[in-house]
C-alpha cells in the first residue's frame, strides 16, 4: 500500500501521558471500526521510523483520529505526544486488518474488554455502534490503573447512558473515589461480561500478557475460541 500524507488539524490531551491527534487526509478511503495504519516519521538526515496505531475514528470521510500513548523509551510516540504541531504533515499508511474489526450487519451481542491505551480501536467500535444506531447489545470492560488514565472517558460516559451499551471500569493502581483498587480476575470476568450462551464475540485488546491472559480466562468459561478476538500493542 501506498504512503499518503496527513496534516494534523487538531490536537488535545487525552490523558497525562497520551494525546489524541486528528488528521485531514485528501485521498483516505475510510475505515471500518477496529482497523489500524502505519505511521512514519522522517528526520532532517533521513532517518525513518514507523509504527503502527490503532484508529479510533471509523467510516467514510477524509478525518482520521489517532490517540497515541506515549511510551518513554520510544522513538515515534514521544515526538507524537509532546512536540507534533497542528498544521505539521504526517506520512501514513492504511486501513490496515480485516479480522479485529467490528461490521454493522453483525447482530449477535459484542463484548469489549481493554486494558489501558488498547481501548483505542474499541472506542472506534463504540462510536460506530453509537453512529449507525446498531441493537445489537455492546459491553465494555476497561481496565485501567486510575481514573485520570482513562481514554474518553466524557464520551464513554454518555455511551453508558444509551441503552444498548454498559461500561465498567476496573481500576488497578487508584480508584481515585477512596475505593480500594482492583484488578480483572477470572472471578470478576465471569461476572462482567456475556454468558458463553448468549453466542457473543468478544474483542480483547492490550498489552500482551493482559490480552492472552484475558483469552485464556474466556475460552475455560466456555466462550468458543473462533469468537474471541484479540490484539496486543506495544507501541514505540
Amino acid at each position: 500500500m501506498t504512503w499518503r500524507v496527513g496534516t494534523v488539524v487538531a490536537a488535545r490531551a487525552e490523558t497525562p501521558n497520551a494525546r489524541t491527534l486528528t488528521l485531514e487526509v485528501p485521498d483516505w478511503p475510510g475505515n471500518i471500526a477496529g482497523q489500524h495504519l502505519d505511521l512514519r516519521l522522517t528526520s532532517a538526515d533521513g532517518y525513518q521510523a514507523s509504527r503502527s496505531y490503532s484508529i479510533a475514528s471509523e467510516g467514510p470521510g477524509t478525518r482520521v483520529e489517532l490517540s497515541v500513548d506515549q511510551v518513554e523509551t520510544g522513538e515515534v510516540s514521544p515526538y507524537l505526544v509532546q512536540d507534533v504541531e497542528v498544521g505539521e504533515s504526517l506520512e501514513l499508511r492504511g486501513p490496515l486488518g480485516t479480522w479485529f474489526i467490528w461490521r454493522p450487519e453483525q447482530e449477535e451481542p459484542v463484548q469489549l474488554i481493554a486494558g489501558g491505551s488498547g481501548c483505542v480501536p474499541l472506542m472506534a467500535m463504540a462510536r460506530a455502534h453509537a453512529r449507525l444506531g446498531s441493537a445489537a447489545r455492546f459491553r465494555l470492560l476497561y481496565s485501567v490503573r486510575s481514573p485520570e488514565l482513562v481514554f474518553y472517558r466524557n464520551e464513554l460516559t454518555a455511551l453508558a447512558a444509551a441503552e444498548n451499551f454498559d461500561v465498567e471500569f476496573v481500576y488497578t493502581r487508584s480508584s481515585g473515589d477512596g475505593s480500594p483498587p482492583g484488578r480483572v480476575t477470572r472471578d470478576r470476568l465471569a461476572t462482567a461480561v456475556f454468558a458463553p450462551s448468549e453466542g457473543a464475540t468478544v474483542y480483547v485488546c492490550g498489552p500482551t500478557r493482559f490480552v492472552e491472559t484475558v483469552a485464556t480466562w474466556l475460552v475455560a468459561e466456555g466462550h468458543p475460541p473462533a469468537r474471541i478476538r484479540t490484539e496486543r500493542f506495544g507501541g514505540t
